[in-house]
């Protein structure tokens, strides 16, 4: 008996290992997740589903018990500083923010080095004028989108609610955006200085046309920016001088500070095993509910 529990114990330090062996640290979180009950109240009700002209691909994430009527959509960016990530590996947000009653998509874009600015946000932008177009066949009210993410996916979310103009160019209806949420996003990060965001944006001619803070307006969407003292990736100066800005020009902004947070814990603290971290996804759920609706 003894030997029989001792083969499985090594059995299961065998798998563990090899799966943070091969896995990236986001989806070793999603399989943490579910372990711990994230899966609980939300499934999976498309995976790969394909949208754009560059072969990209999205997964939809919705309640397991949906209440009557179409639900509030959230299109959710993942980070990894433009060169990495992918949205199966983002399964812990997804089930997150699907057990708060909305409709969840998260899309995938195409990556450094493979594109350079802007075609990333051509895939984000071609994910909106999917889901408007699409998202009614799947439980999903078209007419009450946010876009939220963290890090890079904040960008994306961020310049997405503030770039109208982007939005029309890929047949999107701004109208529809009512809300964003940023985790720990770059939004006023020139002259550039970290590897990342000299080979995302250097090339283009006008530095000025990559930061989010360009294209604040009064008439912006609401935006909740969360940020933290304990990030040193992207620094709260990122969320306060846009939210600054913004403020200035009278538009809707919130900024939340969780404090010694660092920059990945914030993502953690919408999974399960990490919530009591902080109030992220609590904070992030009234601000968008306020916004959307139930």
């Amino acid at each position: 008996m003894r030997r029989g529990v001792g083969i499985a114990a090594l059995a299961l330090v065998l798998v563990i290992g090899g799966i943070l062996a091969f896995t990236s640290p986001p989806r070793l979180l999603s399989f943490y997740d579910q372990a711990a009950g994230g899966g609980a109240g939300a499934r999976q009700t498309a995976e790969g589903v394909a949208f754009g002209t560059h072969g990209q691909t999205l997964d939809i994430w919705a309640p397991e018990k949906p209440p009557a009527g179409k639900l509030p959509v959230v299109i959710f960016w993942y980070g990894g500083g433009w060169a990495k990530g992918d949205r199966a590996a983002y399964a812990f947000a997804g089930r997150a923010l699907a057990n708060q009653g909305f409709l969840v998509v998260i899309p995938d874009y195409r990556k450094v080095p493979d594109v350079l600015f802007p075609a990333f946000l051509g895939d984000g932008a071609e994910a909106i004028a999917w889901v408007e177009d699409n998202i009614g066949r799947h439980g999903g009210d078209p007419a009450r989108l946010a876009f939220m993410g963290h890090s890079a996916g904040a960008y994306q979310a961020v310049m997405l609610a503030l770039d109208s103009q982007r939005l029309v160019a890929a047949g999107a209806d701004p109208s529809n955006i009512k809300a964003a949420v940023g985790l720990s996003g770059p939004y006023d990060f020139y002259p550039f200085d970290s590897p990342r965001s000299i080979a995302a944006f250097s090339e283009w001619p006008r530095p000025e046309e990559t930061q989010p803070i360009t294209y604040a307006r009064a008439d912006a969407p609401p935006l909740l920016l969360v940020t933290s003292e304990g990030d040193t990736t992207v620094r709260p100066r990122n969320a306060n001088n846009l939210a600054a800005k913004l403020r200035e020009l009278g538009a809707a902004v919130e900024v939340k500070n969780y404090g010694p947070l660092d920059h990945e814990e914030v993502v953690m603290a919408l999974s399960v095993p990490f919530r009591s971290k902080g109030p992220v996804l609590a904070d992030s759920v009234a601000f968008l509910k306020a916004r959307l609706g139930e």
